[in-house]
């Protein structure tokens, strides 16, 4: 394939994906489970964990997703085994890109699928522990002129803006100097794979 754009290591995670589901649920008891993505767009993503005294032991994952969504949860199954929820948590979409040796640009919102079922996971594990709200995933800020975060534009987003004008509608984004336009975009993209139109 001469015109393979993807890292070997990309290529070897998507041929030779590790630690994917076989068969239902059932197969593998897990005391953790996770779900995200929209099946319109294509992707979806579970993730099963086996989690003792707050250390994944195991997982297993299942995705109806790209060669870039299979190969970057691929790696992430590979990176949290052994690894404290806490730390788990913490992992995001480019910490896998750079694992993986790079991804297409236009490829990367595939990557956020494996992170967010992860956290997904964590938290109904927490939950079952009686631990609601013990880890929280850290806002990033997208607009540095008002302080606008991921979190205030996913909120805007599940409350029904979909465009940027309906994101500067609900958060005043790009009000200013509208430097974050293109960062907002991307993570609008992201959130429509996520969770559909």
């Amino acid at each position: 394939m001469s015109d393979w754009l993807y890292s070997d290591t990309v290529k070897d995670h998507f041929t030779r994906p590790r630690n994917v589901l076989l068969g239902d649920e059932a197969s593998f008891p897990a005391n953790a489970r996770g779900q995200t993505g929209n099946i319109k767009c294509g992707d979806q993503m579970l993730m099963l964990l086996k989690i003792e005294d707050d250390v994944i032991t195991d997982v297993r994952w299942k995705t109806y997703g790209c060669a870039s969504a299979i190969a970057s949860t691929s790696m992430l199954s590979e990176t949290i085994k052994g690894m404290h929820i806490k730390d788990a948590y913490g992992i995001r979409p480019g910490d896998l890109v750079e694992k993986l040796g790079g991804l297409p640009d236009y490829k990367i919102h595939c990557s956020v699928l494996g992170d967010k079922a992860l956290r997904c996971a964590i938290d109904d594990y927490l939950a079952q522990t009686g631990r609601v709200g013990l880890l929280q995933e850290p806002a990033t800020e997208v607009c540095h002129c008002l302080g606008i975060t991921d979190k205030d534009l996913e909120a805007a987003f599940h409350q029904g803006a979909r465009t940027w004008d309906a994101l500067q509608q609900a958060t005043k984004i790009g009000t200013s100097c509208g430097a974050c336009k293109g960062n907002a975009l991307e993570l609008l993209h992201q959130l429509t794979h996520l969770y559909g139109p």
